[in-house]
């Protein structure tokens, strides 16, 4: 199993494609979701938030208001990269653990639906190929206010703080033009798709990952039969054999 990097900008229709890659049988693992399950009341990134930025983020019931949140971030560059530092680590972790449960379920690849896999850098190095969902700027910017109710102004904030679509196809495998029908978007995904499957890296993959573990499990064993060798011939061990009357004369 091998990962593929799924990004774009906000509301391009990242969603859209990672759904068709559902569908294709392909697991996703999506960093909006972590996101939104480690700033659950109560959690690392929940406290850490709550320190940082106070209860002004935050509704009366302890969950995070993240329109509030939203627009401190895009207003400042310096509170955005704080949130970042904040929540990235934790979002990376829930992932790795999300990709080590599907590892051993005998699929060629998975999708980690990651938004700022190009702003941050951090998971690129992983990434065996990347897709990047583009689409026009006007239908982005529509898009965006119609989907998140938000003004021009806002909208071209959130957009403006994301790294430009064609920095982002430039450094992509694979490119999706999403400003067309769902039949045309669904026509490139299983192209993508059909590409990604023929790939033999998967083996590679499982390959090494199989020399690791029958390693590990080879000094595991060479450890034991040592270590019970050597209890064998501790110092301390009684040969009764030798034992003999003691003479009185």
């Amino acid at each position: 199993m091998y990962l593929v990097g799924l990004t774009g900008g906000v509301a391009t229709g990242k969603s859209t494609v990672s759904n068709m890659f559902r569908d294709l049988g392909v697991p996703v693992i999506d960093a909006d979701a972590m996101a939104r399950r480690i700033v659950e009341p109560g959690r690392k990134a929940w406290r850490a938030i709550k320190e940082e930025f106070g209860p002004c983020v935050f509704h009366d019931n302890g969950e995070l208001n993240r329109a509030a949140l939203r627009t401190i971030i895009f207003e400042d560059e310096g509170q955005r990269q704080k949130l970042n530092r904040i929540t990235h680590p934790e979002i990376y972790k829930e992932m790795w653990w999300e990709a080590v449960k599907c590892a051993a379920s005998g699929h060629q690849y998975i999708i980690m639906d990651l938004p700022l896999l190009f702003e941050a850098g951090i998971m690129v190095p992983y990434m065996h190929k990347i897709i990047v969902v583009t689409c026009e700027e006007d239908l982005q910017l529509q898009r965006l206010m119609e989907q998140r109710h938000l003004s021009e102004r806002d909208a071209k904030l959130m957009i403006g703080a994301q790294m430009n679509l064609d920095q982002k196809a430039a450094m992509a495998q694979f490119v999706i033009e999403n400003s067309g029908n769902l039949y045309d978007t669904k026509d490139q995904v299983s192209r993508i798709h059909s590409n990604l499957s023929k790939s033999y890296f998967h083996w590679k993959v499982r390959f090494l990952f199989g020399m690791t573990v029958g390693g590990l499990v080879g000094l595991m064993f060479y450890v034991s039969k040592k270590v019970i060798r050597l209890g064998s011939e501790a110092p301390w061990t009684i040969n009764t054999d030798k034992w003999k009357p003691l003479s009185l004369n």
